[in-house]
């Protein structure tokens, strides 16, 4: 695979490589600084190729679209006063009485 045909996710999986390995306690220190600059280049190419959006600011879009659909699917609220509401204190008022 050349290296102008890494995808996203390629990318961020050699991220996770590279974060796993900057943990190790037994790497050495010429390791994780190989290793820092390697995921400093990743996180450049992963910005530039996903347009400068994080995976954080993709699932905030992908959250607020889910809300929005949420609202779209309930319906309206009832509006007040309607004839229901007459309806109701009628009965009401009727079943008061006849208990008396």
């Amino acid at each position: 695979m050349s290296e102008n045909d890494w995808s996203a996710e390629t990318i961020r999986r050699k991220l996770r490589a590279i974060a796993s390995l900057l943990t190790d306690p037994a790497a050495t220190e010429h390791e994780k600084a190989n290793a820092r600059a390697l995921k400093n280049r990743l996180e450049s190419r992963l910005r530039s190729e996903t347009g400068g959006k994080t995976s954080a600011d993709m699932l905030f879009r992908l959250g607020r679209a889910v809300r929005d659909v949420k609202q779209a699917m309930q319906p309206p609220p009832a509006p007040k006063g309607d004839w229901t509401d007459h309806a109701f204190r009628l009965g009401r008022l009727i079943r008061r009485g006849l208990k008396k």
